[in-house]
């Protein structure tokens, strides 16, 4: 595994009034997340690299209102005809 180093103020813990390693989880979950909403990353990935097992990475997700589906209205509206 790689370590990645990163020098934060003091201050920026108080801002999430969060412990640095608390910090540092939620921060590599953030990154995870924005990486996968913009299509930069597959979930496999971003659960990897968020330290969570898929579901829990679902969960985040969902927690964060992110889509995880996309729905393309012609396809649906396809599908829901020959139904």
């Amino acid at each position: 595994m790689t370590t990645v180093a990163i020098d934060l103020p003091d201050e920026a813990f108080s801002a999430l009034k969060r412990p640095p390693p608390e910090f540092g989880r939620r921060l590599r979950l953030a990154a995870a997340i924005h990486w996968y909403a913009r299509g930069e990353m597959s979930m496999e990935k971003a659960a990897l690299i968020a330290g969570l097992d898929r579901a829990d990475f679902l969960a985040a997700l969902a927690a964060e209102q992110v889509e995880v589906f996309e729905v393309d209205m012609e396809s649906l509206q396809r599908e829901l005809a020959r139904g």
